[in-house]
């Protein structure tokens, strides 16, 4: 475990090799910085020796004031230029480690990406790689200073007398004691401090999502409890935690930079012998006050070590994520042919979670196939295979003759594009959100696929049109409007096969016939797959497979169906039903 743990911090730190001249530079300035801090004492030195002396005269003490003044100025100038070329290289660090992380995301399973709550991904990527940032830019150059300065100036306190290094010492037994008391109970509870702090943050992602829903049933609603208690929680935890190590914590800090302690008295006892000399006491002194920010540095360091083995350990768990496997080179496709060969997929690995049977069926070049049936039965789950967002637990999924397994990541995306019931809408303009399906269209070609989305109208009524940000058209937009923006951007992609999910789930009747319009300018000459409860929406599919429980009950024509599937039938009877409500409803609204 030791080993694994210690691999771990390696592999972490293994993102800093790319800048190890940086921070080879930034550690040789910071041991510049010490030199240069020690030598004012040394000059400070020499002006007591000349009044004790009798010695003493203006140039003297002019050159060695002037002395100490240019290696202050050293000391500076070296600690800016160290701190800042480690900063430069800290976040350089930190850049490619959110990228990695972000990377890793995408090349795993969607599953194993959703196991963790929102969250907890947030706290990972945004604040606990950000804790990573002290020891890269502050412990490691920094660092190396300090332990050089109380190094330096005990070999100096030795050469002046042993009994001045030993005495320098003194509390530093105790102060490792309470240090290491302070370490263990600590360590008992970090565990459970860095599950609170996730818990807490992915309570608080929630309660944002949803602030909507919570405020139409006030603070009395089960997430506002959630989210107060998830924060009184962490806030007790944390109080009860900090109170156990109070005394330890306070004593470590208190005696390990206490070199004053010791060398005080043993100097000041070795001039009334006439074992040193005044000067050499009053350096004795000098040097001991100037370790105090030294060693309280690096007990602040260890400490911050400690946090940083922890974060390290739950970056490194979502780094190691398994990847879906990849090969290097493009998959020679015959065509835009889909086939689903005897698969068979479970979410857990378990074959008694298996949500699908042996589910077997092909999709032609430029036919247009629905899948319909009661909720739950694995719709949405064979549209993500077919996306390789999970990979099939036996079985094969084919495109154009090539196993989806053979195919790159980036070759895959490319050639399937998938709508969901839950579009999201990025931070930018409506235009950038379109264009995201192709980075070098122009603003005509952007423009050109919102209008064959039927996109056009609503956005002339936004008050930028299309440059108006998401997030204030969001709240303006209806969900099958968001849905066109959505196809609209899949339009311009063009990929030749499409996936929709559930595309026509918040469309109202109205409106049905623009995103249906929107829906066949997306399809045309493409490979088709549909989900949909809306049956109207696909009764002109070309074949129609309806999914119970994980297996393919029948599939054929609308005409097909309903003479030889009860299920189907059922299903459309229904639908044609709830259609006729809406329709009377919205009737009798506008009356």
């Amino acid at each position: 475990m030791k080993e694994k743990k210690k691999s771990r911090m390696n592999s972490v730190f293994a993102y800093a090799e790319a800048e190890k001249k940086k921070m080879a530079v930034s550690i040789a300035l910071s041991v510049l910085s010490v030199a240069a801090g020690l030598f004012p004492f040394y000059c400070m030195y020499r002006v007591i020796c000349l009044f004790t002396a009798g010695a003493a005269t203006t140039g003297g003490i002019v050159t060695w004031c002037l002395g100490a003044l240019a290696a202050y100025l050293v000391k500076i100038l070296a600690f800016t230029l160290s701190t800042g070329v480690s900063h430069h290289m800290a976040y350089n660090v930190l850049a490619k480690l959110r990228l990695r992380l972000a990377d890793r995301f995408m090349r795993a399973p969607l599953g194993n990406v959703q196991n963790h709550p929102i969250g907890e991904i947030k706290n990972m990527m945004v604040d606990k790689i950000e804790n990573l940032e002290p020891p890269i830019a502050h412990m490691i150059p920094e660092g190396a200073g300090h332990i050089v300065f109380p190094i330096v100036s005990i070999i100096a306190l030795a050469i002046i007398d042993w009994r001045l290094a030993l005495a320098s010492l003194v509390t530093f037994p105790l102060s490792i004691v309470c240090m290491g008391l302070t370490f263990k109970i600590s360590g008992k509870n970090f565990d459970l401090y860095d599950k609170s702090n996730a818990y807490m943050n992915s309570t608080i992602v929630e309660y944002v999502e949803g602030i909507e829903v919570i405020k139409a049933f006030g603070r009395a609603g089960v997430s506002y409890e959630k989210y107060a208690g998830a924060i009184k929680d962490f806030r007790s935890f944390v109080v009860k935690w900090l109170s156990s190590t109070f005394a330890t914590m306070k004593l470590a800090f208190a005696l390990f930079p206490s070199t004053l302690i010791g060398t005080l008295p043993v100097a000041l006892a070795l001039a009334f012998h006439g074992v040193i000399s005044a000067p050499q006491a009053a350096l004795t002194v000098m040097l001991s006050v100037s370790m105090v920010g030294s060693l309280a540095k690096l007990e602040v360091f260890s400490e911050n070590m400690r946090q940083v083995k922890f974060t390290v350990e739950g970056l490194q768990e979502f780094l190691e994520m398994p990847e879906l496997p990849e090969p290097k080179t493009r998959a020679a496709l015959k065509n835009a042919d889909v086939e689903v060969k005897n698969v068979r997929f479970s979410y857990t690995g378990d074959e008694k979670d298996e949500v699908l049977h042996g589910v077997s069926f092909t999709l032609k070049e430029g036919s247009y196939t629905a899948l319909v049936g009661p909720s739950g039965g694995g719709k949405s789950t064979i549209a993500k295979l077919i996306s390789r967002f999970w990979d099939v637990s036996s079985g094969s999924i084919e495109i154009g003759g090539a196993n989806v397994k053979d195919m790159p990541l980036s070759e895959l995306s490319e050639t399937v594009s998938f709508v969901t019931q839950d579009n999201f809408l990025f931070n930018c303009s409506l235009l950038e959100n379109i264009r995201l399906g192709n980075p070098d269209a122009s603003d005509e070609e952007v423009k050109a696929a919102a209008r064959a989305a039927q996109c056009e109208e609503f956005i002339a009524k936004l008050p930028l049109g299309y440059d108006t940000p998401a997030g204030e058209a969001g709240s303006r937009l209806s969900g099958g409007e968001k849905q066109r923006i959505a196809i609209a951007r899949m339009m311009l992609k063009n990929a030749p096969i499409v996936i929709l999910d559930e595309a026509t789930a918040f469309t109202d009747p109205e409106n049905e016939d623009k995103l249906q319009a929107s829906i066949a300018a997306l399809a045309k000459g493409k490979t088709l797959l549909v989900i949909a409860h809306r049956l109207s929406t696909i009764k002109n599919a070309d074949n129609i497979i309806v999914l119970e429980n994980g297996a393919i009950a029948a599939e054929g024509t609308q005409e097909e169906l309903l003479e030889n599937c009860v299920l189907y039938k059922e299903m459309w009877l229904a639908h044609i039903g709830a259609k006729d409500w809406a329709v009377s409803a919205g009737e009798a609204k506008n009356v």
